[in-house]
């Protein structure tokens, strides 16, 4: 009788009935036990260890000490409404926010990872997060990331916003760049922005300029300067260049200190070649 098609087809249909009608009145029978159950506690879980936010300022926003949460019936609070006031706060990337049949209402925070803080040429001062997004600076805390500086005219309002100029676009990827290397991160401390709207890197060791130039080819060009610093620096010193012009993904290129004496750096011109496994360009300095 199973191997007729028809009544296949209605044993199939009846399982999906049956189903359906289990799955609804499981709902029903939680929303019976909701609506007699009491908030008795509010649990604020804030991953990481960077706290733009802290658990005292996601208790205001909720009002949890102004008794708006417990006390109430689970059916009258609204869980969306909490979240869509979480997710106002300019510190908060996600928020989630669910009960569970004890009274306990549970809120999950994500908050914002900036990797850059932004000095325009306004003096406003902001972050830029981990996806390209200005963020506001926080009273809370401080966040130890590279600082750009300079001919910058991307303006804030304060407010969560995305990029509009193309030089705060390529300050963003270099920086992105940057904090994923743990050798560059811990080398490169600041980023200028020049007056002929030209990145230029300042440096933890060295007192030399490194000229990125703009944010094309990342890779290349920090390659080329990572053997300029193993190849051409050892013979010379850490001070015998004022500038590292890393611009042209095809050739780094060191301008000498003047200042130095003339027999304290290397003729003005020498090629390194760079090793085939990582480019086969060339590094003049």
């Amino acid at each position: 009788m199973f191997k007729n098609p028809i009544w296949r087809k209605i044993l199939i249909g009846f399982a999906w009935v049956t189903s359906i009608g289990g799955i609804i009145a499981l709902m029903s029978f939680i929303e019976y036990k909701k609506a007699g159950v009491v908030c008795t506690d509010v649990k604020i879980y804030i991953p990481g260890n960077q706290y733009f936010i802290d658990k005292e300022e996601v208790d205001n926003i909720l009002q949890v000490k102004n008794n708006a949460l417990i006390g109430h019936k689970l059916e009258d609070i609204n869980i969306q409404a909490l979240e869509s006031k979480l997710r106002a706060n300019p510190f908060i990337e996600f928020a989630k926010v669910y009960m569970e049949m004890d009274g306990v209402i549970h809120v999950e925070i994500s908050q914002r990872q900036p990797i850059l803080r932004v000095v325009n040429k306004f003096d406003q001062d902001f972050y830029i997060d981990q996806y390209g997004m200005k963020m506001p600076l926080s009273q809370n805390f401080t966040a130890k990331v590279l600082v750009a500086t300079g001919e910058i005219d991307e303006l804030f309002g304060n407010r969560v916003d995305s990029l509009h100029n193309a030089i705060t676009k390529d300050l963003y990827r270099t920086a992105d760049f940057i904090r994923k290397d743990s050798l560059w991160s811990a080398q490169i401390v600041q980023i200028y922005v020049n007056t002929d709207h030209e990145l230029e890197l300042i440096p933890r060791v060295g007192n030399h300029k490194i000229l990125l130039g703009n944010a094309d080819s990342l890779a290349t060009k920090f390659g080329n300067l990572l053997v300029f610093y193993k190849q051409a620096l050892p013979k010379v010193g850490q001070d015998a260049y004022r500038i590292i012009n890393i611009k042209y993904a095809n050739q780094v290129v060191g301008i000498k200190n003047t200042l130095l004496k003339p027999d304290s750096v290397t003729k003005k011109k020498e090629e390194i070649k760079i090793k085939p496994d990582t480019t086969q360009s060339k590094v003049q300095f």
